[in-house]
């Protein structure tokens, strides 16, 4: 089947990175100081990021911070060779990996995630990943008979880790770990970690829509960062809220996406059960949280339970809220941001 790519990724990466704002300029809320933030963009891990500094003028200090990111994309990226997620990958139903201890653990940290929400988030999501290729110039939509064959290998059950020696182990030949829904959460984190151990106290980290704010504003008021509107990403926000020392992550249908031939639109979430993208109520997900790592895997996570569940389970753990956008451009905020957030498009309605 040809399939029409609506947008393409780098394009997509570029609008969001505008879009998931650093400051809302235009707002009378906002006085920004009078210095210019040092500021410095690049394409690592697979996305457009951006770190500006407002109390450094270390371009030093913004090399060693993206030589850390491909660093870390030399570890975690499933779509590069001899990194240490291919590696595990390659031994498959063969043979245990063992790994470095911080790898390990955000391996295991992606584990307790699988666990807590049954699979709906699922570190082994990669066979199916890799089948659609959704944001890649080979994307396709697969066959029943291709997405049933790679069904099975799908299923965190069947990973064994060993804390004693850092060891990964995937059960079936043809399993593939795929950190993508955790790992630039986790390189914002040590990104925020390094700048923050060199003395930047405002700072704002973008990795491709994953926003971490350091600290306040210069003026000592809380960054406002814009939230995404999902069914319009050309550089439009549906609502803002005010962060200080906090990530923002964001998962929805506008990030990427394959149109068939018929009109479907097909979305990047897919459901490890079934294989097919997720199909519920919601648009878009932003996951309010101290960690951007938890942040990342809590976005997807929330986005597969859909809008009941989803409040229900972010409301039952502590630093963590969420705003969720349905489908038919209904508003939803947990209880801890009920204040903080602010609706600025009137084509959505704020249901609590």
């Amino acid at each position: 089947m040809q399939i029409h790519h609506k947008t393409h990724l780098f394009f997509i990466l570029i609008l969001t990175s505008l879009v998931v704002i650093f400051l809302i300029s235009c707002s009378k809320e906002i006085h920004l100081s009078s210095k210019t933030p040092l500021s410095r963009q690049n394409f690592v891990l697979g996305t457009i990021v951006t770190i500006s500094l407002y109390d450094s003028d270390s371009e030093e200090l913004l090399d060693r911070a993206f030589n850390k990111l491909t660093e870390l994309e030399n570890i975690l990226s499933i779509n590069k060779t001899n990194t240490v997620i291919d590696t595990i990958n390659h031994h498959a139903g063969i043979t245990p990996v063992e790994v470095d201890e911080a790898t390990y653990h955000l391996i295991k940290k992606g584990l307790y995630y699988s666990e807590l929400t049954s699979g709906a988030f699922d570190i082994t999501i990669g066979p199916l990943v890799k089948l659609w290729n959704i944001g890649f110039p080979s994307a396709h939509i697969p066959s029943q008979e291709e997405i049933t064959n790679k069904l099975p290998l799908v299923d965190y059950h069947l990973m064994t880790l060993d804390d004693s020696t850092h060891s990964v182990y995937l059960g079936k030949e043809g399993m593939l770990l795929d950190l993508g829904g955790i790992g630039k959460g986790y390189a914002t984190d040590e990104i925020a970690k390094l700048l923050r151990a060199e003395g930047v106290n405002h700072a704002i980290i973008n990795l491709g829509g994953n926003i971490y704010t350091i600290g306040d504003k210069p003026d000592n008021r809380l960054w406002t960062i814009g939230v995404q509107n999902p069914f319009n990403p050309n550089g439009d926000s549906m609502g803002t809220i005010g962060i200080s020392n906090q990530s923002i992550v964001t998962s929805g249908i506008y990030e990427r996406y394959i149109t068939a031939e018929d009109g479907t639109t097909y979305h990047h979430i897919l459901d490890p059960s079934t294989g097919y993208p997720f199909t519920n109520e919601l648009a878009g997900v932003s996951i309010i949280s101290d960690s951007s790592t938890d942040g990342d895997a809590l976005s997807t996570a929330t986005f597969a339970l859909g809008l009941e569940n989803g409040l229900t389970f972010i409301e039952s753990i502590d630093g963590v809220d969420a705003i969720f956008i349905t489908m038919d451009y209904k508003v939803y905020t947990t209880s801890g941001i009920k204040n903080q957030f602010k609706l600025t498009n009137s084509e959505f309605t704020l249901c609590n």
